[in-house]
């Protein structure tokens, strides 16, 4: 990597004419987090940098299987999807009308299915322009709106509603939370940093907002545990676990229990998940060949009685 080689060139020419450790990282942003500024800082003052680095390389290595583990989970379906739009295309454009000029010369009268067929194919043929116009348009004014912080914020909010996948993304969220906020905490990072850093670190900007209000108790002298229980998102086993944490005084090993409970939370979902798409899938494709299957079958009925 090109530009990773020449931040690294850079680093080093920092380092050598004296600059802390945490300083040079934070002139990288786009390479690097605050997670890892805050945590150079942390390991730097309290003389502990190996074990920190190793706290740092465990939390990278589990956020990527995280994500690893939701994308292939989506990923059958998406093909699966993909192929029946690409299916119901070639066979609205291509099979149909074939059938429906040997029908129409027969005299036939069309049945419902199939003119609902020709109505698509005849609108699609006399605006096809339109239609890749505004599918291009769309997805480019989508792209751009993404980018966006506020559609950035629309985009991870409307994914955590969906039903079944919102609570895999919420799943996911809590993971990265607890892991992150857990290595935060034995690195000797306070509560409050934590939360400035967990907001830009979290990865969902849904969730990000609701830090603000968070902080903003927690700068009230509140603890974490009541902060928690009045925002969005947070599940009652997080509230409830740090609350007992922070009470008892072992908080990074609540945090170290939550984050394991909701990667074996994440994995039960994604393979419940598993199973239940392939029949939904299954049966959305049935539906779609099913309905084809009656365009052409009931006025080929009716042609086979024409010709006895």
């Amino acid at each position: 990597n090109i530009k990773l080689k020449k931040i690294i060139h850079s680093m080093n020419d920092d380092i050598r004419e004296g600059a802390s450790l945490h300083d040079v990282f934070k002139k990288h942003p786009k390479a690097f987090s605050p997670l890892y500024c805050s945590m150079m800082k942390a390991g730097e003052a309290s003389g502990a940098l190996p074990e920190v680095l190793e706290r740092l390389a465990f939390i990278i290595e589990h956020e990527h299987r995280i994500k690893s583990d939701v994308k292939s989970a989506l990923q059958y379906p998406m093909i699966v999807i993909i192929f029946l739009c690409v299916a119901f295309f070639v066979l609205l454009t291509f099979v149909i009308p074939k059938f429906v000029r040997v029908f129409v010369s027969a005299g036939i009268d069309l049945p419902v299915p199939t003119r609902i067929c020709m109505f698509m194919y005849e609108f699609m043929a006399n605006y096809w322009y339109f239609l890749i116009g505004s599918i291009v348009a769309g997805m480019i004014a989508l792209f751009y709106y993404i980018k966006t912080e506020q559609g950035r914020y629309v985009r991870d909010a409307f994914f955590m509603k969906i039903p079944v996948i919102g609570a895999l993304f919420i799943k996911a969220a809590m993971s990265r939370f607890a892991s992150i906020f857990a290595i935060l905490q034995s690195s000797g990072v306070d509560i409050l940093d934590s939360m400035k850093i967990l907001s830009g670190t979290i990865g969902n900007l849904a969730i990000a907002r609701e830090f603000q209000n968070i902080i903003n108790r927690l700068e009230e002298g509140r603890g974490i545990a009541e902060p928690l229980a009045k925002a969005r998102y947070f599940t009652p086993i997080v509230i409830n676990m740090i609350a007992i944490g922070e009470e008892s005084g072992n908080l990074d090993e609540m945090l170290e229990e939550i984050s394991a409970h909701y990667d074996f939370e994440l994995q039960y979902a994604m393979k419940k998940l598993s199973d239940a798409i392939g029949p939904i899938l299954t049966i959305g494709l049935a539906a779609v060949v099913g309905f084809f299957a009656l365009a052409i079958f009931l006025p080929m009925w009716d042609l086979t009685k024409v010709v006895k």
